[in-house]
């Protein structure tokens, strides 16, 4: 699996288990919903100035993000 679908799949799983919509959760980050729904489909190359917006919008941090399930090799 690529990266962009592993960083796509573990947004949507985190968004959804707060609850949070794709365009709560653009509102909150200042992402566009379309580009965080391009995201968890794997569309995108994101940048890190997008990558920081999106953890911080879930409310969680790069260490936690990326040490988490779904990204240990």
């Amino acid at each position: 699996m690529n990266i962009k679908i592993k960083f796509g799949q573990k947004v949507k799983i985190l968004r959804e288990a707060k609850g949070l919509s794709i365009e709560n959760l653009a509102n909150i980050s200042n992402v566009d919903r379309n580009y965080i729904s391009d995201i968890e489909k794997g569309k995108r190359n994101v940048s890190i100035e997008i990558i920081e917006k999106i953890i911080n919008g879930l409310e969680s941090d790069f260490e936690t993000f990326f040490n988490d399930k779904g990204f240990k090799k």
